[in-house]
């Protein structure tokens, strides 16, 4: 009995080296993962106050990544590598099963991790994903949160703006609006034009450049129409697209009639009644 405790005891005094400097590996590494994910919460958190999900999801799975570092190559120091192999292996076959499994969640994650370094709309924008459009509210991991303009708050997931065509109607400010106006076959078109985009360059909301425009867009039965655009700076708090827009309509509204022009509405009301003198032969 005296014999196979001291035999045990040896093989303990033996193995204190090799534990050691498995426990040193671990505690190293699990430090080294823990300042590593400090020190990717301060890079990522600068002059960021809305994505604190984003970050701290992050910063976990740095720290995990360091941590299961340290117990692999702990294990292996205790002469304990089938056992290391075995836990990755299972760590990999269980990944691939969580991966099918929640395949749609993964994918979101990941989608919402790319989005996060890589992002082409921020909070305030507006923008269109598959026919919805709206205003972005917030953006999480797995989805973003659009209100349309009717009020209807859409969550979209995150893999779906990612791999579809994105439209950011906001990202550099600037947005073109336009309208259509109708006129008589008998007003001349020209003149009418100049006089429209007269009107538009005088409002102080819409930009010099990129320059206003008035074009013919069609010959309709019975009217000439004629298509407005216009382009605004949403950066700046007056400037909304369609209060800008019911403004421009009912100016050139007013510089129109004011002018003796015909419009669209009127167009087949607008025939000079003349009396006809008609003799019956008695």
């Amino acid at each position: 009995m005296k014999d196979i405790i001291d035999l045990q005891l040896q093989r303990f005094i033996e193995a204190v080296p090799q534990i050691a400097g498995a426990v040193v590996a671990l505690i190293v590494l699990f430090m080294v993962g823990h300042f590593a994910g400090k020190g990717i919460e301060k890079i990522l958190g600068r002059g960021r106050t809305k994505e604190v999900k984003q970050i701290r999801l992050i910063t976990r799975l740095v720290r995990w990544a360091f941590n299961l570092m340290g117990i692999v190559i702990a294990l292996n120091i205790l002469g304990l590598g089938q056992i290391a192999a075995s836990f990755l292996a299972a760590g990999g076959v269980m990944a691939v099963v969580l991966g099918f499994a929640f395949r749609e969640i993964g994918e979101n994650l990941l989608a919402g991790l790319f989005l996060s370094f890589s992002r082409s709309f921020n909070v305030g924008d507006i923008i269109e994903s598959n026919g919805i459009r709206g205003i972005v509210k917030y953006i999480e991991i797995r989805e973003v949160h659009i209100r349309t303009g009717d009020g209807c708050d859409i969550f979209i997931p995150s893999a779906m703006i990612y791999k579809n065509p994105l439209h950011n109607f906001t990202r550099d400010g600037l947005r073109r609006g336009d309208f259509v106006v109708g006129i008589d076959y008998g007003d001349d078109p020209q003149i009418a034009r100049e006089l429209l985009l007269a009107t538009v360059q005088r409002d102080g909301k819409t930009l010099k450049e990129p320059r206003p425009s008035v074009r013919i867009s069609g010959f309709n039965p019975n009217y000439i129409e004629l298509q407005v655009y216009f382009w605004i700076n949403t950066f700046t708090e007056t400037a909304v697209l369609s209060d800008v827009r019911s403004q421009l309509m009912n100016v050139c509204h007013r510089a129109l009639s004011e002018n003796n022009f015909t419009f669209s509405s009127n167009v087949s009301l607008a025939v000079d009644m003349k009396t006809v003198d008609v003799k019956l032969d008695k």
